[in-house]
């Protein structure tokens, strides 16, 4: 069973928005985000740019869900083929499109982090025009639009697909737990802070990072019982919810939340006195030109 609290941020002056900022968190969630750290300088070998490289993720079918856990019941989905950044947004990245980092761990290679599922969409749409692409999203409706061809964040079933790269195991590199510090920065070895992105061993898809180092926000709402009622081709998520689903684990969480079929979510922070927590960043997808990706029951 999962075990979570919900929380309500307490600002100045912003009492009336508070409904917008809570939260189903996790105990071991930071207290004091707003703080900001400086790290040391990263290895420059990590093989980004301001635009970020992509891998080209094939269409195919796979086993989604974990059957150890409550709201992700084991159920077949067919996607259509994407693609999907190979690291992490990083903090140099999303500096060079938007202008800002509003992470507390400040170091360039390192992921961005303490941004809102807003501002991930937001820089989704900026990064769109830079590369003159048709923006996703719009941002007075927070709706995607999932035939443009600019960037978007990926659905669940898209991140799930991509972090198990054919894989049934619990994690994409197997069973065994003892090996994840090899392709993850978790509690047991993070050392209490993010790292630079691209230092740890790819999945079999060449994604670096897909589990540990910052949870990664996904396009879709959280539904606990969403899988049982999915459509099986290109599901998106339910059309409404308060939260948004966040997958892949973090640098300050156990190994079993790592788990290639393990689920969470977050407020998405549409509040500008909302704020985001330094263990939530996220990578860009687009959708594959010449793919439709129509959701279908059968």
């Amino acid at each position: 069973m999962k075990h979570r609290i919900v929380g309500a941020l307490v600002l100045t002056g912003a009492l009336a928005l508070l409904s917008s900022c809570q939260r189903d968190g996790q105990t071991d969630a930071p207290k004091e985000p707003s703080v900001t750290m400086k790290l040391s300088a990263a290895p420059a070998q990590t093989g980004t740019d301001s635009k970020g490289e992509m891998v080209q993720i094939p269409g195919g079918r796979f086993l989604m869900g974990d059957k150890d856990e409550v709201d992700a019941t084991p159920h077949e989905v067919v996607l259509g083929a994407f693609l999907m950044d190979k690291y992490l947004v990083t903090q140099e990245q999303y500096q060079k499109v938007t202008g800002a980092n509003p992470s507390r761990w400040k170091a360039d290679k390192n992921p961005v982090e303490q941004v809102r599922w807003s501002d991930a969409v937001t820089f989704c749409n900026k990064r769109s025009e830079l590369e003159k692409l048709e923006p996703c999203y719009d941002l007075k409706t927070w709706t995607c639009n999932f035939e443009a061809n600019g960037y978007r964040l990926p659905t669940e079933a898209e991140w799930e697909y991509a972090s198990r790269a054919g894989s049934t195991t619990a994690y994409f590199f197997g069973d065994n737990t003892s090996k994840l510090g090899d392709y993850a920065w978790f509690a047991k070895n993070a050392g209490g802070h993010p790292r630079p992105v691209g230092q740890k061993q790819p999945n079999a898809w060449g994604l670096y990072d897909i589990c540990g180092n910052v949870w990664e926000w996904c396009n879709d709402f959280y539904g606990v019982d969403y899988y049982k009622e999915a459509p099986r081709e290109n599901p998106r998520g339910p059309k409404t919810g308060e939260n948004k689903v966040v997958r892949g684990g973090a640098w300050k969480v156990s190994a079993e939340s790592c788990r290639s079929g393990y689920r969470y979510n977050e407020s998405p922070g549409y509040a500008d006195v909302c704020f985001g927590y330094d263990i939530y960043g996220f990578r860009c997808a687009r959708t594959a030109a010449g793919t439709r990706l129509r959701e279908k029951s059968q």
